[in-house]
């Protein structure tokens, strides 16, 4: 039987965490049950929006804001297809550019793309007020001095329902988000330097205007699991 909870405390993972240790794992084959009991592997694009927080990981059944999942690549996408986001209901679609997923030494080490759920048939759905962020990791064993190439065996995605509120996993950071050239969402990262500008508010994480020419340094080493159980602050 599952260990229970102490009320009011929740898994609340930052991006770094997600990708340095989460994904990473996952994609290297260092995952266990006591893993996939709070991220689960599942194709979430063949799963109404709406019944994915009940088979969402055991530990994070009980949230009400936010799910996570490893999402396979699917068939099509590995034989060089575009994947299908397409349920019965609806669909996803990608909104933004995509965005780069600094570390806590302030590396790159990921990518991340923000979804929005529409119901009907593109393109004239009807948006809804489910979103999800995909990471993806860069592949650490190709080292080029321009384009980091993603790996696409697993994506780490972040369901959640947007509220009237920004949540800090949600927030651009505050200050300065610059990019020279634009990313892009099947390339990988067409990037010459980056400037982010963070505040402790933020998941994202950073010193001030710190640059990263992509020469590339990518990350020595897995950090340590970090797992944060955050409090709910209840008014």
């Amino acid at each position: 039987m599952a260990e229970e909870l102490t009320i009011g405390f929740r898994f609340y993972p930052t991006e770094d965490e997600l990708v340095a240790f989460y994904l990473r794992n996952q994609l290297e084959g260092r995952s266990d049950d006591s893993m996939h009991r709070v991220i689960p592997v599942l194709d979430v694009f063949e799963v109404e929006p709406s019944h994915l927080p009940n088979v969402a990981g055991e530990r994070c059944r009980g949230d009400a804001e936010q799910w996570f999942f490893f999402v396979p690549r699917q068939e099509r996408e590995a034989r060089g297809g575009r994947p299908s986001r397409t349920t019965g209901s609806g669909y996803w679609k990608a909104t933004g550019s995509p965005g780069p997923v600094i570390s806590k030494d302030n590396r790159m080490i990921g990518v991340k793309k923000t979804m929005v759920f529409y119901t009907g048939k593109a393109p004239t759905g009807r948006k809804t007020k489910w979103k999800m962020n995909e990471y993806k990791a860069i592949d650490e064993t190709v080292i080029t001095s321009t384009i980091p190439k993603l790996r696409h065996e697993f994506s780490l995605c972040r369901v959640y329902i947007t509220s009237g509120s920004s949540r800090a996993f949600d927030r651009r950071p505050v200050g300065s988000f610059q990019t020279e050239r634009m990313l892009t969402s099947d390339v990988g990262v067409a990037e010459t330097s980056f400037r982010v500008g963070s505040s402790p508010e933020t998941s994202m994480s950073g010193g001030e205007h710190v640059d990263l020419s992509v020469n590339t340094e990518m990350v020595d080493a897995l950090t340590e699991p970090m797992w944060e159980w955050e409090q709910l602050n209840w008014s």
